[in-house]
């Protein structure tokens, strides 16, 4: 098994729902600790991180103006401010672990975190401190995957890692399928003709065209985090080829 890392630059995405662990609302301390010691880990080999985190544990913007008739945009502001929680959340678990972190918002508010700036979260980053972009993209009808994606770009990460709920892209929704099959490997084309729901398209699209693979995989397997940026099979990875 391979001790050294795949890639020295890495985004990872921690969707919302990811950071409840067993609770119904909010952000489990467990997870928080558990996800602190991996990236740690993936420190201690010399990889430079940056994290974007959902908000969806806490609201979804969509699923509100969906259900309450309220306006998106509102919505979305909303959702935003709950992944400016989550991220002073994951910035205690990171320090903590001996990880020194900086919260980057999207959406200006000086006293709880620092305005997002590219090159100034790039020189964090070099300096070896774990940068959490919070706030998505500052728009609305972004959600926070093309908001990582678009991170991930602007940082320079040589992979996109989406830690969630579920252990790769499958064929068809494994909630409701039991015969679904996961996919190992696919490619970019292929999650958008066939509409695979695990990344939503825009966040797809804008990997695709910069070629930036994207690894997605079980948040709650053991190691996995450590174990993608070691190149192991982990998932799916999603790139050109739709092969490691």
């Amino acid at each position: 098994m391979t001790t050294q890392p795949r890639y020295s630059r890495i985004l990872l995405k921690l969707s919302g729902e990811a950071l409840l662990g067993d609770q119904q609302y909010g952000v489990d301390p467990k997870v928080l600790a558990f996800v602190a010691e991996q990236v740690r880990g993936v420190r201690a080999l010399g990889v430079e991180v940056g994290i974007v985190v959902g908000g969806g544990n806490i609201f979804r913007g969509l699923a509100a103006a969906n259900a309450t008739g309220m306006e998106r945009a509102t919505a979305d502001h909303i959702g935003m401010l709950a992944t400016v929680m989550n991220g002073l959340a994951l910035q205690d678990g990171l320090e903590r672990a001996g990880v020194e972190t900086r919260v980057m918002t999207a959406i200006e508010m000086n006293e709880v975190a620092e305005p997002y700036i590219r090159r100034r979260a790039i020189r964090h980053i070099e300096k070896g401190r774990v940068v959490v972009f919070v706030a998505g993209t500052g728009n609305p009808y972004f959600t926070t995957d093309t908001a990582a994606a678009l991170r991930a770009v602007e940082i320079g990460a040589q992979v996109m890692l989406k830690a969630t709920k579920v252990d790769g892209v499958y064929d068809k929704d494994p909630k409701v399928h039991s015969d679904a099959v996961r996919i190992p490997s696919i490619s970019y084309g292929r999650v958008l003709v066939d509409g695979l729901k695990v990344l939503d398209a825009a966040a797809v699209s804008l990997c695709m065209e910069n070629d930036l693979p994207i690894v997605v995989f079980d948040l709650d397997a053991h190691e996995n985090i450590l174990r993608a940026v070691k190149g192991e099979e982990v998932g799916t990875i999603i790139s050109k080829e739709g092969t490691r």
